[in-house]
Parts: structure tokens; sequence; C-alpha cells
């Protein structure tokens, strides 16, 4: 064998020696890169789960059910309004207790308007005001990562939106409302290892747990937990 073949002969053999390493390298790598892209995306798709709760939950004590419109949740948010509860005065304080059940006593349709009148003269009392407050100005406020229009959207998944359900279903006797939002995984993890993800699909399957993100369900009353919980 001549040199120069010597030489050719070695450098393929570098090379492929190379290319095993890099594949072997890969096979290893791929799977730790795919889980912590999948941890980086699952962060942001359960904090807007998470906000898709919020208003749900917000809606139903406005309306006495869910929704699954998302535009009627951005509606609700952008122009709808939620009693807020505020206490005038402390339970524990004795004195305000006798004092406001003296007045009522008094006057049994004495209002929250006369009591407050009554408060800021000096006088301890007790007792509850609820007043309207626009949503958009109560829930996330000072919260700079929420966007009401992203709040449809399956994030990383090129624009699928998020699966919504809400029933009004018997539970023991009583109308329950429930809802549900899914993201599965086949949209929230678009553009990763698909073999990888069909192999997590999979084993969510096999544990009967769902293929994805989901929040609250339609098929039994959870308290609108989130399956990550």
């Amino acid at each position: 064998m001549n040199k120069a073949l010597k030489i050719i002969l070695e450098i393929v053999l570098a090379v492929a020696a190379a290319a095993i390493v890099y594949a072997v390298y890969s096979s290893i790598m791929e799977p730790v890169h795919f889980n912590k892209q999948k941890a980086a995306r699952e962060a942001v798709a359960i904090q807007r789960l998470k906000d898709i709760r919020t208003l749900e939950v917000a809606f139903k004590g406005v309306n006495n059910h869910f929704t699954a419109d998302i535009d009627s949740l951005k509606t609700f948010y952008e122009t709808g309004k939620m009693e807020v509860v505020m206490q005038i005065g402390s339970q524990d304080d004795s004195v305000a207790v006798a004092n406001t059940a003296a007045l009522r006593k008094k006057n049994k349709k004495i209002s929250n308007e006369e009591l407050l009148s009554i408060y800021r003269q000096g006088t301890p009392v007790v007792f509850s005001i609820s007043t309207p407050i626009p949503v958009k100005d109560t829930l996330f406020s000072g919260r700079d990562d929420f966007h009401i229009d992203s709040l449809a959207y399956i994030p990383f998944s090129g624009g699928e939106k998020v699966q919504m359900d809400a029933i009004v279903k018997m539970v023991s006797g009583v109308q329950v409302p429930l809802f549900e939002a899914k993201m599965p995984y086949k949209a929230l993890l678009k553009g990763l290892d698909n073999q990888l993800r069909i192999n997590l699909d999979a084993e969510r399957e096999a544990q009967n747990r769902y293929e994805g993100l989901m929040v609250g369900s339609v098929s039994a009353p959870n308290n609108n937990a989130g399956n990550w919980e």
C-alpha cells in the first residue's frame, strides 16, 4: 500500500469514526434536548391554562356557568364587571359587632351607605360592601406577560387553538357546571423530535393520562385542577 492511499484510508476512517461518535452523541442528547424544550414549553402553556381557569371562574361567578367560547372570555375580560366584596371593620372587634347589631335592631333597613357614614364618623361597626369593578382592572393587573389576544392559542403550535368545552352535569343529584381546556402535545411540541413526541403520547395513553396539558374536566368534577398539579 503506497503512502498516499494509506493517508486517504486514515482520513476516511477518521471521518467515519467522527460520524459514529456524532451519531452516538446525538442519540444521547436528543432526548435531553427534547425534555428541556418540553419543560420550557410546558411552563408557558401551564401559565396560559391557569389564566383561562382564572377567567372561567370569574365568568362563572357572574353568569352562573362556564363557557366553551374563548371569545366570550375575551369579551368578559374587556367589558365585563365582577363584584368585589370589601369588609369594613372586623368581626373580631366585639364593640363593632355590638354597635352594628344595635343599629340593625333599631333600623332593620339600614343601608351600607348609612353604616359607612357612621363608620367614617368614628363609630366602630362591621359590614361588607359589594362593588362592581371592571374585570380588566381586577384580574391580571400588573402582569406584563398577560395578553388577552394570545389566550385562545396553544403556544409554539403555529396558531392552533386551545380545545375548550363546558357543560352542566348532574352529579349526585346536583347540576354542576364543568369546563375543561386542553393543549395536546401534538400541537404544543410541534417542531420537536416527532418520534419522541409519539413515544410520550403512547406512554401517557398507557397510563390512562391525557396526552398533553389540561385544566378542569367535563368528565368529572376535579375542582378545576390542572393535570400538572
